[in-house]
């Protein structure tokens, strides 16, 4: 970061300095005090001048300054010029800052050069400046939000995500300092100081991720690789942390029943939050899972459970262990909960207290998942399946002639 040279200046005391013109100079105590010089840096690369107004944030990635771009030509009044001495992360944000160019949800990024400090060497990008602050400082003014607002605000900076993961890369930062506020209170994705590309969608070594807005099975060291889920996961976080107006405390998946907001989009945050292996696996899937309710299970009807793989969910009318009894005496295969193998869900009354509602129970959520996969589960009521098994149970009647016969 370069300076402005100091001008030599005449330095008085009490007792007064020699004047250019020889004559004795006497100190003014109403004289104004001597303005520090405003630091600026310089782009080599643009042959812009940025003066460097005010300080606005500083860490482990260097500092950040509200700045002037002089001469102006095209640039806003106002930009941000973040300052680090960190190579590999300098390199990374001007790269994908480069890759998300025209998507207008990813911070902008106006300039990029290095410059020489004393014995070091500062990397410096000029961002567009996200006035109202970073998601985290936004909500401590303003609050929780609207369900609208937040599935406005996620919808389009998975936008800017999914240009990410189509192109097999990750941000693996998605917290909400990472997450800014700008003008008209549009939410943009920022610092991609340790996004990186996979070679395969198994990822990559979870060797660099924010424990705040991490997957807990990443920050406890039980999984060791980070995928684009992962990041799917952290934005699962955001949308709760807009709907509570609170970022203080992580969202757990069994607390997620308690958002101010829709079944539906309980259900999409749950599976973001929920199971690794059953979260939306990149940024188009969530996308998708926005725009479009699921429907509702329709009652199937079934001949026969001899043979089929049978779950339950729900209250029945009798116990559910009678249930199990009747189900297996009847030739069916009883499953904890279904999966891609399950033909049969049979449903009871539902839990108040399910995860996303009347239609928002865990197996009701899992069936409608395997069936966007190709795996129809057939759901059938209380009243059908002990039709079914009591049919089943029952020893059949003899004809009337052979009954004769078999009485003599």
């Amino acid at each position: 970061m370069r300076r402005e040279p100091v001008r030599p200046t005449t330095v008085t005391t009490q007792s007064g300095t020699a004047a250019p013109n020889g004559e004795r100079a006497v100190q003014r105590n109403d004289a104004p005090p001597a303005q520090a010089p405003v630091p600026t840096a310089y782009s080599n690369e643009s042959g812009r001048t940025y003066r460097l107004d005010r300080l606005i944030g500083k860490g482990g990635f260097g500092e950040v300054y509200l700045a002037t771009p002089i001469p102006r030509e095209g640039l806003p009044e106002q930009v941000c010029i973040k300052v680090s001495d960190r190579l590999s992360a300098w390199l990374r944000e001007a790269y994908f800052a480069e890759l998300l160019g025209r998507e207008s949800r990813a911070l902008r990024v106006f300039d990029r050069f290095a410059e020489v400090d004393g014995t070091r060497m500062r990397y410096c990008l000029a961002m567009e400046y996200a006035e109202h602050g970073d998601l985290g400082a936004w909500l401590a003014r303003k609050g929780a939000q609207s369900e609208r607002f937040v599935r406005r605000e996620i919808a389009a900076i998975l936008r800017a995500l999914d240009i990410l993961h189509r192109g097999q890369a990750m941000h693996r930062d998605l917290t909400p300092f990472n997450v800014f506020v700008c003008a008209d209170e549009q939410l943009k994705l920022g610092d991609f100081g340790i996004a990186i590309h996979q070679l395969s969608r198994r990822g990559v070594t979870a060797d660099a991720f924010n424990a705040f807005n991490a997957p807990t099975e990443i920050a406890w060291g039980h999984v060791r690789r980070w995928q684009q889920r992962d990041d799917i996961y952290q934005v699962g976080q955001i949308a709760a942390m807009l709907l509570r107006g609170d970022i203080t405390r992580p969202m757990r998946s069994r607390d997620v029943r308690g958002l101010p907001c829709s079944d539906h989009l309980k259900e999409v945050i749950h599976r973001c939050l929920g199971a690794r292996g059953k979260r939306y696996e990149a940024a188009g899937e969530l996308i998708a899972a926005l725009r479009q309710r699921p429907t509702a299970p329709h009652s199937s009807r079934v001949a026969s459970l001899a043979g089929k793989r049978v779950a339950f969910t729900g209250f029945l009318s009798r116990p559910r262990s009678e249930a199990i009894a009747a189900a297996k005496k009847a030739g069916a295969i009883v499953q904890a909960k279904p999966g891609q193998s399950t033909d049969v869900l049979v449903r009871g009354r539902p839990n108040a207290l399910q995860i996303a509602g009347t239609v928002g129970g865990l197996k009701l959520m899992e069936i409608r998942r395997l069936a966007a996969q190709g795996h129809v589960v057939k759901v059938i009521g209380d009243a059908q399946f002990w039709r079914l098994v009591d049919v089943k149970s029952q020893p059949r009647k003899a004809p009337a002639g052979k009954r004769r016969r078999l009485s003599r």
